[in-house]
């Protein structure tokens, strides 16, 4: 009836691809785009939304797990 997920992708903290945190870093390892392209955004998005994404960030930065040394 329902099929499950072949494989799940999960969400971790770059441990290599990372400036601060490695959440960049790790969302372009999750959506297979270039970190670089996410940290832009992310930047444009903390200057439009008056500092909102750094607080997201910083949440992401608590709550996500880091991801094993490769």
């Amino acid at each position: 009836m329902f099929k499950m997920a072949e494989k799940v992708r999960k969400l971790y903290r770059s441990s290599h691809d990372k400036m601060l945190a490695g959440i960049c870093g790790g969302l372009g390892e999750m959506f297979s785009v270039d970190s670089t392209m996410i940290r832009l955004v992310v930047a444009a998005l903390a200057l439009f939304t008056l500092g909102t994404a750094v607080v997201v960030y910083i949440l992401g930065w608590i709550i996500i797990p880091e991801g094993r040394q490769e």
